[in-house]
């Protein structure tokens, strides 16, 4: 990685993350009662408790509205919760002058279309490995991992790396 995306992350204190192909594998799943069925990974659920301790908010924008997202949200203490925006990149603006932060400030993670305006929009954009090309092309940042597969958990260690608050997160963790 450049000096340029270090500093770059450097100056991160929100990432906002898209749910369906980032903190899942983007299958959408219906029991015959049409109950809908998402699969998160615990790992990127750590990861992102860990991003959050390190001092960094996390948000997520999605452009469906499901009851299962909110509990998720709720289960790891994800207060900055947007659902059924479409618009993505304008959702990522107005959690911006809320929290009163720069695009410089901001990373972004999304895999496909509806996504592509918020990643350019972000000082910082991520996909992930099985993203779609167009997004792979404007994303700062392709992670190894696919989707609902770990990629959330690798941006957040990489994030908290580079930032210098790794070790102090898994300090906890050490001593025992």
């Amino acid at each position: 990685m450049t000096e340029a995306l270090h500093s770059k992350a450097r100056a991160i204190k929100l990432v906002a993350f898209d749910i369906d192909g980032i903190m899942t594998d983007g299958r959408l799943y219906f029991t015959s009662l049409g109950d809908e069925i998402k699969a998160f990974n615990v790992k990127d659920g750590l990861g992102l408790k860990l991003l959050r301790d390190s001092g960094v908010e996390v948000a997520i924008i999605t452009g469906r509205t499901s009851e299962l997202v909110n509990r998720r949200a709720r289960d790891l203490k994800i207060d900055k919760l947007i659902q059924g925006r479409e618009d993505k990149k304008a959702a990522l603006q107005e959690l911006m002058a809320q929290e009163n932060l720069s695009a410089e400030q901001v990373a972004y993670m999304g895999d496909d279309l509806p996504d592509l305006g918020a990643i350019r929009a972000a000082g910082l954009g991520v996909t992930v490995a099985d993203a779609m090309p167009v997004i792979k092309q404007y994303a700062d940042i392709i992670t190894a991992a696919k989707g609902g597969d770990g990629a959330v958990r690798e941006f957040c260690d990489w994030l908290m790396q580079t930032q210098g608050t790794l070790q102090g997160v898994l300090e906890p963790y050490l001593q025992s």
